[in-house]
């Protein structure tokens, strides 16, 4: 009974909509890169430049889907907080990636082409991915005490 109420709690509307918005930014993501490296000045230069802006317009893609539908009933801050935390947390979260990729390749000596990939984009993405979602929900789009629960959070 305890494993249903878990799965139940983990795959709510609110997770499922941000596992949503988090993979159409994915898409974004991979489909700009490898659009951006096809076209000029982009195709010359060295290729994190697309990358780069490729992961620039995936965040604007992510910030717009998660405030719009993921949290859209949160009342937040200014904007300018909002858009400022939401980019600090994912180069964060981009840092766990890296962090996994570095260990298991340099320190731990798995350097094939799966361990690499599964470091960085299956065990760094996951931690990211969580790391993501705590951090907006509780952060960037937390909702802010209001007349109405403010008296609940007192009483």
């Amino acid at each position: 009974m305890w494993s249903r109420d878990l799965v139940r709690r983990f795959l709510s509307p609110e997770v499922l909509t941000f596992l949503a918005v988090g993979g159409a930014g994915y898409i974004v993501d991979v489909a700009t890169f490898n659009l951006l490296r096809t076209l000029a000045p982009f195709s010359t230069l060295d290729p994190t430049v697309a990358r780069t802006m490729a992961v620039a317009v995936a965040m604007c893609v992510t910030y717009a889907g998660n405030s719009m539908l993921t949290w859209h009933d949160h009342t937040t801050g200014t904007r300018r907080r909002e858009v400022g935390l939401f980019v600090l947390f994912n180069i964060i979260g981009f840092g766990f990636s890296v962090v996994t990729l570095a260990v298991s390749h340099d320190l731990l000596g798995l350097t094939s082409r799966l361990a690499d990939n599964v470091s960085a984009n299956l065990v760094g993405l996951a931690l990211g991915t969580v790391f993501r979602y705590l951090t907006y929900k509780h952060f960037v789009f937390a909702q802010r005490p209001t007349a109405d629960n403010r008296e609940v959070l007192v009483g």
